[in-house]
């Protein structure tokens, strides 16, 4: 809660230090991967695996600072090892991702380096697991439809196209039951074009 208290103070005095200046209006599309991990409680290990987004982002700024809201579709996998039999879960989410960034760039003549960060939505779309052995002697998790996260990423401008990469930190346990404190983490990359 303190992340979102401070978001929203640092829009409002972004806001009244540009309310001078002329905003500024850009549109772009966007495409990556993701390498996701789960965080638990002792329960299993997570193993890295690559997933993929895409969607669309708008920036709104004046005086250096911007707001970026973006919309995106992500695939986002994982393996659970059971710390006590080892068996493998392999989980697969897809998910609509809605981050609410503010930031700021530093750079000049079409090139430059954005910072930012902000709190991320994701409203989960479709989940599928998969189980290396039988069913019966597998561990099976039961997400929630929805999780929150916070992003922190850096991007690098030149001209129209743009390198994008961010840590997403879990802040809501995604399992209803069976998983104690479970967190999905992520580290993404990828490209921006900017169309208007």
């Amino acid at each position: 809660m303190k992340f979102l208290s401070l978001t929203v103070a640092f829009l409002l005095v972004a806001f009244f230090a540009s309310a001078q200046v002329l905003p500024t209006f850009q549109l772009g599309i966007k495409a990556g991967a993701n390498l996701s991990k789960f965080d638990s409680e002792n329960t299993f290990s997570s193993k890295n695996r690559a997933g993929f987004y895409g969607g669309l982002w708008a920036r709104i700024g004046a005086a250096g600072i911007h707001f970026q809201p973006e919309l995106y579709v992500s695939g986002k996998k994982a393996n659970l090892v059971s710390d006590a039999t080892g068996e493998v879960n392999r989980v697969n989410f897809t998910s609509l991702d809605v981050p609410l960034l503010i930031g700021t760039k530093f750079g000049a003549a079409g090139v430059g380096l954005r910072l930012n960060t902000g709190p991320m939505f994701s409203l989960i779309l479709d989940e599928n697991q998969s189980f290396g052995q039988a069913a019966g002697s597998v561990f099976k998790a039961d997400f929630k439809n929805q999780a929150l996260a916070w992003q922190f990423g850096a991007g690098l401008d030149i001209k129209k196209l743009s390198f994008d990469a961010r840590y997403e930190l879990g802040l809501s346990k995604i399992n209803k039951s069976g998983y104690p404190g479970t967190k999905l983490n992520l580290f993404t990359v990828g490209l921006e074009y900017r169309i208007l």
